[in-house]
């Protein structure tokens, strides 16, 4: 996974700070907005989560803050319901533009009813996903409506919302009450995916029931059992993503991997030194996977290349270990194989060279589970050296290499 940070311009001007989360591949097959909680912020720890697991899903997902939160510039009393719902279709104009119209909108709590009106709006979105979403609109007001009455009074006054202060005026106040939400659901005619806390204290189940009785399907419903508004455990952000990356793929288009040419050889490798630091592309004919150094190197969103000759080898042991004991009708019913390869110095091997130096070193360790006799165990581990890799890396290679000209 790579994370890209983005500047985005709103209708106002104003530079929205914004993250593009990108697959591992960090090739997309479809967009999505993700639309943070009233008074949050795209670096809120569920928003990161439910981003990040959505690209394992092939998504490229935008976490942004809205006009006057987090990094984002502009004031608070601008972060109005409407101003919120303008940066959406702001933000989404600008990740077509510049990448692919997103198809996918998700929404926590106020940001989940801003991802609908938003919906209603845009052609491109396919697919609507809220998370502890409210009803109606005004229902957020109750949090400064202590407050409410000084507005007209004074203009411009300050609120303390969840412990932060912020100033609101009456345009911000006024503007939620103009938004008629279970309309707009009626009308949607989307995919749309509910996920709900039972137990929420903050914005009541009662509104999940509320939107889905108002929406056509298709449409569903997720429980979030055990989870708070705020979704401040990690491991239900995550169910968050993992749920709505499987959901969605019933409303989207199957999309086959771009796949590599072996041009008629066994397997063949691809680096794009523009865009991919040192992220590899690896194919054969029916599978492809993917190569990468360690951070500090490389992004480490795939395997390093010695991972994959390690993985190569203990795959090999185990395949030619489960035959050699299926012919023999033994009981092996399962094996483990631990590799590691590092360079050693021959006088620590004990090994006399003309040259002493460094050597690849490799160590296989086997264990074996089932009713096995010691004899047995003996001849699988002298086995375990005759598996076609084995001898492949024991007895050396020789390398033809040539180049094919365009």
């Amino acid at each position: 996974m790579k994370t890209i940070k983005l500047k985005i311009p709103n209708r106002k001007g104003l530079q929205l700070n914004a993250f593009l989360e990108l697959p591992a591949n960090q090739k997309p097959n479809y967009y999505a907005i993700f639309a943070h909680c009233f008074t949050c912020s795209s670096s809120l720890s569920a928003v990161k989560n439910v981003s990040r697991s959505l690209t394992q899903d092939g998504f490229g997902v935008v976490r942004f803050d809205f006009t006057g939160l987090g990094r984002s510039e502009g004031e608070f009393a601008d972060s109005h319901f409407s101003a919120n719902v303008e940066d959406l279709l702001d933000v989404h104009e600008f990740i077509k533009q510049a990448y692919e119209a997103p198809s996918l909108l998700v929404g926590h709590s106020l940001g989940g009813a801003a991802v609908l009106v938003a919906a209603s709006l845009l052609e491109d979105i396919k697919a609507v996903a809220t998370v502890g979403a409210p009803a109606t609109v005004h229902h957020v007001k109750h949090l400064f409506s202590h407050s409410e009455n000084e507005v007209p009074e004074k203009g411009t006054i300050q609120v303390n919302i969840g412990g932060r202060p912020f100033n609101i005026n009456k345009e911000f106040v006024d503007n939620f009450d103009q938004t008629d939400l279970p309309a707009i659901v009626k009308n949607l005619r989307k995919p749309l995916l509910i996920m709900h806390a039972p137990f929420d204290t903050i914005v009541g189940i009662e509104n999940a029931e509320k939107l889905y009785v108002n929406a056509f399907h298709p449409k569903s419903f997720v429980t979030l059992d055990g989870a708070d508004h705020l979704l401040t455990n990690s491991k239900d952000s995550r169910y968050v993503g993992e749920v709505i990356g499987t959901w969605v793929k019933r409303y989207f288009p199957v999309q086959e991997n771009e796949i590599l040419d072996t041009e008629g050889e066994k397997l063949v490798g691809h680096l794009n030194l523009l865009e991919d630091n040192f992220t590899t592309s690896l194919q054969t004919k029916n599978h492809s996977l993917i190569a990468d150094e360690p951070e500090g190197i490389g992004d480490d969103f795939g395997p390093s290349p010695y991972d994959l000759l390690n993985a190569s080898l203990a795959a090999c042991t185990v395949m030619t270990l489960k035959m050699y004991a299926q012919r023999k009708k033994w009981d092996l019913q399962e094996v483990f194989v631990y590799i590691t390869n590092s360079k050693k110095h021959s006088d620590d091997l004990g090994i006399e060279t003309e040259k002493p130096g460094y050597l690849d070193h490799i160590t296989k360790k086997l264990k074996f589970v089932g009713n096995l006799e010691a004899e047995q165990k003996k001849r699988l581990k002298e086995i375990a050296s005759r598996c076609p890799v084995h001898r492949t890396l024991e007895r050396g290679v020789v390398f033809e290499t040539s180049l094919i000209e365009e």
